[in-house]
């Protein structure tokens, strides 16, 4: 077997030298991808658009999931940066905590990208997702019309993420005209479903006369209605974010708390961002945000093929 050594160095050679160009194969630029999570359906669908318009471009994903755990993540990016891919897509489990990790990209030279969560620190050549302060703001406009300007609304946060940042300010500015509408509570859900369950039950001790809660995604949504539907509370509607297929079947069915769902567009958030990429590595000039229309799901659209998209 020693007789094949120089073929095992030829071979580590070859492979370096793909590694150092970002490409493997030498022709196909490798992307590494850190999605927050693959557990949700939204992320699965943003996989799916990542993956499928990669083929199209002619490049090569490499990909991986925080999982919510910020150290995990920052060694994802840092596996990345080592392998000097070309590009490197992220969607930050803690916005103002990922920026280190992105700043050791760029002083490798290698382009970042965000996707669907916004980075706080570090140079990202684009950030690419649903327009958020408008998907906040029609969320708002709903609760004000079917609260016809009066009443107590509460809302299940996650204040470390970017875009659930704007998601909570878009639905604040949207109620300011509303001064009878009162803002009674902000507890954090974590965005997920057990954590936000027992946000709600917390809210729902606290507050005897509460009208409406707005929560930050869908797994938030489906917490605070199990907790709602568990303490027998009537006249409380819910709004989520994400529009996902469990959602829409409880809105069609029009008997649960949830009413209304903020709809994205995971799989364009996905093919927008490797066009970005693809774009910024042939040379060329890409915007440094390209937001990805929302809409407004209620039972009423739902039975309409045609949505109306968020200004």
């Amino acid at each position: 077997m020693r007789r094949f050594w120089w073929l095992a160095a030829l071979c580590a050679l070859v492979l370096g030298a793909c590694a150092q160009n970002g490409s493997e194969g030498g022709n196909r630029p490798v992307v590494g991808v850190s999605l927050l999570t693959r557990q949700d359906a939204f992320y699965r669908e943003l996989e799916r658009g990542l993956k499928e318009e990669a083929a199209k471009q002619k490049l090569t994903v490499r990909l991986d999931a925080g999982e919510f755990d910020l150290a995990r993540q920052q060694g994802q990016l840092e596996n990345y940066t080592v392998q000097k891919v070309a590009a490197i897509v992220v969607c930050p489990t803690d916005s103002q905590g990922i920026g280190p990790a992105i700043a050791r990209a760029n002083q490798a030279d290698i382009p970042v990208f965000t996707a669907d969560i916004r980075a706080k620190e570090g140079a990202v050549v684009s950030h690419i997702a649903s327009d958020n302060v408008a998907g906040g703001r029609l969320a708002g406009e709903y609760a004000a019309k079917r609260l016809n300007g009066r009443g107590q609304v509460a809302i299940i946060d996650q204040p470390y993420i970017q875009s659930v940042i704007e998601r909570v300010r878009g639905f604040e500015e949207a109620l300011k005209p509303y001064p009878n509408i009162r803002v009674v509570a902000r507890l954090t859900g974590d965005g997920v479903r057990d954590r936000s369950l027992k946000a709600a039950e917390d809210l729902l001790q606290s507050q005897r006369k509460l009208d409406a809660v707005f929560a930050v995604n869908d797994e938030s949504a489906f917490g605070v209605v199990s907790a709602i539907e568990a303490a027998g509370r009537k006249g409380i509607f819910v709004m989520g974010y994400d529009a996902s297929e469990e959602a829409r079947k409880l809105i069609a069915g029009g008997k649960s708390p949830l009413q209304a769902d903020i709809a994205q567009d995971p799989y364009r958030i996905g093919q927008e961002t490797i066009r970005a990429v693809a774009t910024h590595l042939a040379g060329q000039p890409v915007e440094p945000v390209i937001p990805v229309p929302v809409r407004l799901v209620d039972k009423a659209a739902l039975g309409n093929e045609t949505l109306t998209p968020a200004p």
